[in-house]
């Protein structure tokens, strides 16, 4: 594969989640007879403008990009200074930039004389999109166990929606080592996740995700991730939910009697949850093939979090096919795509000592 190739896969990642997003925005908290009555027979089937005529991203795609943003300041530090890079708290405070983007204030929790990373100065990121209540009042509170984990029991998928960086940019940093940046994916992801999401269930689906991505870009398929991810999860404890969930979305793949519909996709629930969340994205992308518009469609025409289940989906396909698999005509009007795929270009480049890449990644 060439370097341009793998680059695409990178971009295509994000911005395939990032049209997820978009796709089912508009349809998030509508039953699926609502969406049916007001698109049509097959549902929602290409991207609405909102303001200015362009296709809008949610929290979802933001705080993808902050985790990307906080994954590379970590790297940056290592890179810089020769530690072991902490991805929890590097991305923990690029969160806290994401809170003020929400007009919420995180005070001396982020203005402490250090300095911030480049997403806060985008105008565009300063849009609230219905964020996560769990998400908002985790970072505002700011408690964490000893072992990192949200002062929460919360297992909504705000920990899942946001993971896709972690694979990116474990297969980058552990280039060569493929089950070892699988498996630095999957600890990143739920390291990540459990910053403000403190159920099990709430952070293994990160885990999982990012482990998938990981394997992904290396040159694996869908099911060899997943396969990895069930090896990560046996034994862990409080992860039976997550590796049901797994399974039902395998299972359900493998069968040749199943025909992809929205009451199928309902009966691996709505995806407010984490594992919910990773089931649909999961099956939604085995089924879809090489057909990402497919993949995407599938996965918001359900009476559940469509634009989470979208942009998970999106970010699979995405990682899977590359960029040029999305429609050009959704690409040209998305909301901040130069945005979105400079983060994807950024964490395939992964680390530059330039002065302008330390401007923009701040070590802590």
């Amino acid at each position: 594969m060439t370097v341009q190739k793998q680059r695409e896969l990178y971009t295509g990642c994000l911005l395939g989640g990032a049209v997820g997003d978009a796709l089912g925005w508009p349809v998030e908290f509508a039953r699926m007879s609502e969406i049916i009555r007001n698109y049509g027979p097959k549902g929602i089937r290409d991207l609405v403008p909102g303001a200015g005529e362009l296709f809008e991203i949610t929290d979802d795609t933001q705080m993808t990009l902050f985790t990307g943003e906080g994954l590379l300041r970590a790297w940056a530090g290592a890179q810089q200074h020769g530690d072991m890079p902490n991805f929890a708290a590097a991305t923990r405070r690029s969160y806290l930039c994401w809170l003020e983007t929400q007009g919420e204030s995180p005070g001396e929790l982020l203005l402490d004389g250090g300095a911030t990373g480049w997403l806060l100065g985008v105008e565009g990121l300063h849009r609230r999109r219905v964020p996560g209540n769990t998400c908002i009042s985790a970072l505002r509170e700011g408690v964490l166990s000893k072992e990192g984990i949200a002062d929460n029991d919360s297992k909504g998928c705000g920990g899942i929606m946001r993971a896709a960086p972690a694979g990116l940019l474990a297969a980058r940093i552990q280039s060569g080592d493929t089950t070892g940046a699988i498996r630095l994916a999957f600890e990143i992801g739920c390291a990540t996740a459990a910053l403000t999401h403190g159920h099990p269930s709430g952070y293994y689906p990160a885990g999982v995700l990012a482990a998938v991505i990981a394997t992904i870009v290396t040159g694996g398929t869908i099911a060899e991730g997943v396969d990895y991810s069930l090896d990560f999860l046996a034994h862990r404890c409080g992860s039976q939910e997550t590796t049901d969930a797994i399974k039902k979305a395998v299972n359900l793949w493998h069968d040749p009697r199943v025909t992809p519909s929205p009451e199928v996709i309902e009966t691996l629930g709505g995806g407010w949850v984490g594992e919910e969340a990773l089931a649909i994205g999961l099956y939604c992308a085995l089924v879809a093939g090489d057909d990402l518009a497919r993949g995407v469609r599938l996965a918001v025409n359900h009476s559940g979090d469509s634009d989470s289940t979208g942009s998970i989906t999106g970010n699979i396909m995405g990682a899977l096919l590359g960029e040029g698999a999305i429609p050009v005509e959704w690409l040209n009007r998305l909301e901040l795509h130069d945005v979105v795929r400079q983060m994807g270009e950024d964490l395939f480049d992964t680390f530059q000592g330039t002065a302008a890449w330390l401007k923009r990644y701040p070590p802590l």
